[in-house]
């Protein structure tokens, strides 16, 4: 068998494998909790969990009532206890379970961590309930209650407090903490200070009988907790087999992080079950790191904690990542998320030029309308923006500025939309004028020469810029820009007097894998016949900057031969700049999301021949241009850029916003770190 690859496996990514787990609940007997606990254990050991928890009081069942007073059901849950812990072991995985312990003479309703064949420490719940249904506190003894920190479990004494945090020695950032149930309905959670101290990732072991639109309350909080802990949190609630004297019991089990749901369990199901999936505790901790306001929330308002060190086994062999993966991280695949990121998006782009048009009493725009993706999103919204102001769309006005390698079809779509959309358009051929450059600098094309170089793509580039500018000065105007986010991380923008620049633009907020989106998603909404028509025909046009002329095989200049994939740029761009991820981790994460085009979601709309795959070989070569050109030869264009709104989470690339950097770096430590660290 050949070797194993380490970047084969999730593990060197920085991710912790989790299961919430669902048992059937056997009422007041520990004996057969505790198999059900084994085979859910086992099940867990199997497919490669590092970390299970179980619901509240689940070695004993929670709805017993005074039955948990009973010597006989205490001794068995402390002998099961043992039973479990071997178990776990066997299975390399840490679990978490729920039981009621015994210190001194209180009783308290605990979790129980595991590993390594023995109790790693018990943590009490922090809040009682005892009003409407909940009686806990006849039985139960809070933590703050507690005259010891050390309980004796099994013959051996272990760390007994709220807040303990669990840190595995062997794997940085597995770390994590546990509360019971109606911990996390309290106005301060006991996870919240746990996060503080450094645990990523948060349990709640829960009982919590089901009422209608109780499921929803708990996944708010869930999501909630994980977005202001900036972490991710595993809920499990009891399920089958608790007792239905006066509650039910649905078996709600969630995974979040940071916000995002992972994992969701069956609800009702009658039997026992796992919900897994992959944490990234490496994100957690460079989402962190770039918080400042959790630093000092940690300063001002942490405390210290008690750290239980652990080490980890089990397999570290490869295995895809169990938990939901964007191909495009700028567009969510759900379809109802979908059109609420496109109204948001398009609404930010419209107030910003709104907001822009009204600071200057502009009535008038210029913009250079070529046909293709970005300058159709921008007339789009500058369309939006002249109705609600009021202003006639005849002060938007519009340029196709057709040079040496503009195609018939991008110019009659660039006219066809021009007039579906009711703008003053106009055309101006740049050809002579780039001739007269080309001449005056003694270019060899104004020879006769089929010379197609730099020199020759920017003179159209940067004439085309010039004419817009002079034709807003002409006309009481300024010029709308089109370049997009995904052009300005990789530089593909001619700096200057080119399409760099702009008196505003709408659209370098915007992911270009966004703005197919957003213009099929504004030719549903908002027009229909001619536009809409002229609309999708831009979409089926390959994406191409039209600057040099077809070849002898009738093949037009294509942008992403260049640069690549707009699809993959966009997924290293989010993860670079978003979350600072080492190149290795993110080509990890574009080979699982694009290695296989049968699985998985696309965005709704998406066409059958953008459904597409690529290898590691493909991910590694475009992720290589990608880091060269965004490290090294881009930000000189990017500290120059002008003034437009931030749109997408994944940030702005503004010198005056999320990203900040110096003009002349270089790349190879991140060119270093891929080669090292990715398989050819």
């Amino acid at each position: 068998m050949a070797d194993i690859h380490p970047f084969d496996s999730p593990r060197t990514h920085g991710f912790v494998r989790v299961a919430a787990a669902t048992p059937v609940v056997h009422t007041a007997d520990p004996a057969a909790n505790s198999e059900e606990h084994i085979a859910l254990i086992r099940q867990a050991g199997a497919r490669g969990v590092d970390l299970i928890v179980f619901p509240e009081l689940g070695l004993s069942g929670y709805a017993i009532d005074d039955l948990l007073m009973q010597e006989a059901l205490l001794a068995e849950v402390e002998r099961q206890i043992a039973v479990l812990a071997d178990a776990a072991d066997a299975a390399g995985v840490v679990a978490v379970i729920g039981a009621p312990i015994r210190n001194g003479d209180a009783l308290y309703n605990c979790a129980v961590v595991l590993g390594s064949g023995a109790v790693l420490g018990v943590v009490p719940k922090t809040y009682l309930p005892n009003y409407r249904e909940y009686y806990e506190k006849r039985w139960f003894a809070a933590a703050a209650s507690r005259s010891e920190d050390t309980v004796v479990l099994n013959g051996e004494t272990v760390d007994f407090a709220p807040g303990l945090v669990f840190e595995a020695v062997d794997r940085p950032g597995f770390v994590f903490a546990a509360e019971i149930c109606e911990d996390f309905w309290a106005p301060q959670p006991p996870s919240t200070r746990a996060a503080l101290a450094g645990a990523r990732i948060l349990l709640n072991l829960s009982a919590s009988n089901i009422v209608i639109g109780k499921a929803d309350e708990r996944a708010l909080l869930c999501a909630s907790q994980s977005v202001r802990t900036l972490s991710a949190y595993v809920f499990t609630a009891s399920g089958w087999g608790e007792s239905t004297t006066d509650l039910a019991w649905d078996g709600q089990a969630t995974i979040h992080e940071l916000g995002a749901r992972l994992a969701e369990g069956e609800r009702f199901s009658m039997e026992s079950h796992l919900t897994i999936a992959d944490i990234d505790v490496e994100r957690i901790g460079q989402d962190r790191l770039r918080n400042g306001t959790f630093a000092d929330c940690a300063r001002i308002e942490g405390e210290p904690a008690t750290v239980v060190p652990f080490e980890t086994s089990g397999s570290d062999g490869p295995g895809d990542l169990i938990r939901p993966l964007d191909r495009f991280p700028f567009v969510p695949d759900d379809a109802a998320r979908l059109d609420q990121d496109c109204y948001e998006a398009f609404n930010i782009q419209v107030q910003g030029l709104m907001r822009r048009m009204r600071a200057t009493n502009g009535e008038r725009i210029v913009i250079g309308v070529s046909g293709g993706l970005d300058s159709t999103q921008a007339l789009l919204v500058a369309c939006r923006a002249f109705d609600r102001l009021g202003l006639p769309r005849t002060g938007i006005l519009g340029y196709t500025l057709p040079g040496f390698a503009t195609s018939e079809g991008t110019k009659s779509n660039a006219w066809a939309l021009m007039k579906a959309l009711g703008v003053t358009g106009a055309e101006i051929d740049i050809r002579p004028t780039a001739t007269t450059m080309l001449e005056a600098i003694g270019h060899p094309f104004a020879k006769g020469e089929p010379v197609h170089d730099i020199t020759f793509e920017n003179v159209q580039a940067g004439l085309r810029t010039d004419y817009l500018f002079r034709l807003a000065n002409q006309n009481g105007a300024f010029v709308l820009g089109t370049g997009d986010l995904s052009e300005l991380a990789l530089g593909w923008a001619t700096y200057g007097v080119g399409d760099h620049m702009s008196h505003y633009n709408v659209n370098g907020g915007v992911a270009k894998t966004l703005i197919r989106h957003l213009i099929r998603w504004v030719a549903t909404k908002e027009y229909t016949g001619e536009a809409a028509a002229v609309l999708h025909a831009v979409l089926d046009t390959e994406i191409s900057p039209e600057l040099v002329p077809a070849g002898a095989d009738g093949k037009l200049q294509s942008t992403e031969a260049t640069v690549g994939p707009y699809a993959l740029n966009d997924f290293f761009l989010f993860y670079i700049t978003r979350f600072g991820l080492k190149p290795s981790k993110v080509a990890y994460l574009a080979h699982q999301a694009w290695k296989d085009a049968a699985t998985g979601h696309w965005p709704t709309a998406t066409p059958d021949d953008e459904k597409v795959e690529y290898d590691l070989a493909t991910v590694k070569h475009w992720l290589r241009k990608f880091l060269f050109r965004f490290f090294q030869t881009s930000q000189f264009k990017r500290s120059a850029l002008p003034n437009g709104p931030k749109v997408v989470t994944g940030g702005s690339l503004s010198p005056r916003g999320d990203w900040r950097a110096p003009s002349d770096a270089t790349a190879r430590v991140w060119l270093d770190e891929l080669d090292a660290n990715v398989p050819d």
